[in-house]
């Protein structure tokens, strides 16, 4: 039997970004009045499941962000936008926006693999319990409730009470 786990919302496309929403983009853009740095929302190619989410949020994100020159950007998934905030459209096109798309496969790829490894331990352990459970059904099957054949079962009773006597077990009358 080769059962395979469905994860509610897994999906196999790799998460990235398709593009910016420029209707969330300050208004006062490329004027003497813009400011240096603003949010930024972009749009994922896929809806990002609960657990890609909780990474993009995550420490290990923000430390990576830092590692990478942009330790005051910070990241927030809000449906199926990534808001990108402390940053600026020049940033993103010099680097962040590579720093991000290659982040976000590293972690669609870590969490297929690490659903991959637990859908193969469940199906392991399924099958496991699988044989298990026949060996236990054999063994039962093998039990069988009839004497022997051929033998006395009252002789044989009488000589089990007789060593049971013979040995203190009981009191003669």
């Amino acid at each position: 039997m080769n059962a395979q786990l469905k994860i509610a919302g897994q999906n196999p496309e790799l998460l990235g970004l398709g593009s910016v929403l420029v209707g969330s983009l300050p208004a006062a853009l490329m004027t003497d009045d813009a400011p240096d740095h603003y949010t930024v929302e972009a749009v994922f190619t896929r809806k990002a499941d609960r657990d890609e989410v909780d990474a993009i949020q995550s420490s290990e994100m923000r430390d990576h962000l830092s590692a990478n020159g942009y330790p005051t950007v910070e990241l927030h998934v809000a449906d199926r936008r990534l808001e990108i905030a402390n940053t600026n459209l020049e940033e993103l096109r010099d680097g962040l926006a590579s720093v991000l798309a290659q982040r976000l496969a590293e972690i669609t790829t870590a969490l297929h693999t690490a659903r991959a490894q637990a859908a193969d331990r469940f199906q392991i352990a399924s099958d496991r319990e699988q044989e298990r459970a026949a060996l236990v059904a054999a063994l039962a099957d093998a039990v069988v409730f009839t004497p022997p054949s051929g033998s006395d079962r009252s002789s044989d009773d009488d000589s089990r009470i007789e060593d049971w006597v013979e040995e203190g077990g009981a009191v003669r009358s």
